[in-house]
């Protein structure tokens, strides 16, 4: 489960920028929306990121990606290291620091803060510490700077002897991930890190998608995928599929005025259907293995409703799923379905300069109407329209 997700100098977010899933105590509304970890805090199911175009949402999004794309690939010896390839700082300044990533998780009982500060050409400073929910003691897994690593108590007998073969521009986290041994901790907090899934933007042109979990989930829970293909009234009474010449194929049935079936293949529906349904299969997969979905635009090609009816599957009672998605879409922004603390605002300045604010930072009643006042700048992430004319000649 998510709980923070820190960004520095990375893309157009140049100072230290938060993503904070942690809910404000003081408000009451919407305790559903909440997930109760037995601690003092509780967090956020789901957290929506408005603002105007160019003002920083997708770069928000890009960032988690480049995160678990340095965490995959730093070990692998390519013709560009991963950190090379994803060191994009901010572009706008003739000197050009180091970039810094930072994310707490919570796993079974305990909660993970990991982040590491890197440039193009080797990893500057990483750290690992690790807090029991149970006791609130926090200890050290290890502390890096680019000249050593050292080890905490719990695994310095097993990890002393490898820390001088952990090359510079590898995390210390992939690296140990790799090896066999007896710690489990580096592989949960790889796995948990990993359990956040970054959707593509080009959702409905990825078919190896819908061919590598769709035939699973019409096998094991098509009636579940019925329910939902039926609530957003997709015209679909059946869906199958048939591997043929090693070629997946996927037909829906449907019900003519007539009353007799036919069939279409899957690929010749809307895009509105065909993201539907891969937004249900990322929501099931989150929801089965209480991780995080990240998606850039869930709006388009959704009607409001529909994009009611998939934040929606992220309240269900007993899963500590949770969903961040950017949008321009304002009906969901409203005190019936969204707290506070739950809305969220990027914007840029004239010089390039993202940042990421809450409506929670902001003096605002429970009572107010977040649409209206975002939509007339209150709050900012709203573009700032001049006059154009196009004249003919």
């Amino acid at each position: 489960m998510l709980v923070q997700f820190m960004l520095k100098n990375v893309l157009s977010f140049k100072e230290e920028t938060v993503l904070d899933m942690t809910a404000v105590q003081a408000y009451k509304e919407h305790e559903s929306n909440l997930i109760d970890y037995g601690t003092k805090e509780k967090f956020l199911r789901v957290a929506a990121i408005y603002g105007a175009n160019a003002s920083g949402k997708s770069n928000l999004y890009l960032a988690v990606r480049y995160f678990q794309q340095i965490i995959i690939d730093s070990l692998n010896s390519g013709m560009v290291p991963a950190i090379k390839e994803y060191y994009i700082p901010f572009s706008f300044e003739e000197h050009h620091e180091n970039s810094e990533f930072e994310i707490s998780v919570i796993t079974e009982d305990f909660e993970y803060r990991y982040g590491y500060e890197y440039n193009a050409e080797y990893i500057a400073a990483e750290w690992l510490y690790r807090k029991n929910m149970n006791t609130g003691r926090t200890s050290t897994i290890f502390e890096r700077t680019s000249g050593t690593v050292e080890f905490g108590a719990s695994v310095r007998k097993e990890c002393e002897v490898y820390k001088e073969q952990i090359p510079s521009e590898t995390l210390v986290l992939t690296f140990f991930n790799k090896l066999k041994l007896e710690t489990t901790v580096f592989r949960s907090v790889y796995s948990e890190i990993m359990n956040m899934l970054v959707v593509p933007t080009d959702l409905c042109e990825d078919r190896g998608i819908l061919e590598r979990f769709l035939p699973d989930v019409i096998d094991l829970e098509k009636g579940k995928l019925m329910e939902f293909l039926t609530a957003i009234d997709a015209g679909i009474k059946d869906i199958s599929c048939d591997n043929r010449d090693k070629r997946m194929e996927f037909t829906t049935t449907h019900m003519g005025k007539d009353k007799n079936r036919y069939f279409l293949d899957l690929y010749s529906e809307s895009e509105g259907t065909i993201k539907s349904i891969l937004l249900f299969i990322y929501a099931r997969l989150a929801i089965h293995n209480n991780g995080s979905i990240f998606i850039d635009e869930l709006n388009i090609k959704l009607h409001p409703l529909l994009l009611k009816f998939i934040v929606d599957l992220f309240y269900e009672e007993g899963s500590n799923a949770q969903l961040i998605y950017t949008t321009h879409d304002t009906t969901l922004m409203d005190k019936r379905f969204f707290r506070r603390d739950q809305i969220w605002f990027a914007q840029k300045d004239e010089y390039g300069y993202s940042e990421l604010l809450a409506l929670s930072d902001f003096k605002v009643r429970s009572d107010a109407s977040f649409e209206k006042d975002y939509l007339a700048g209150v709050y900012g992430g709203i573009p700032f329209l001049k006059e154009f004319h196009v004249k003919e000649g």
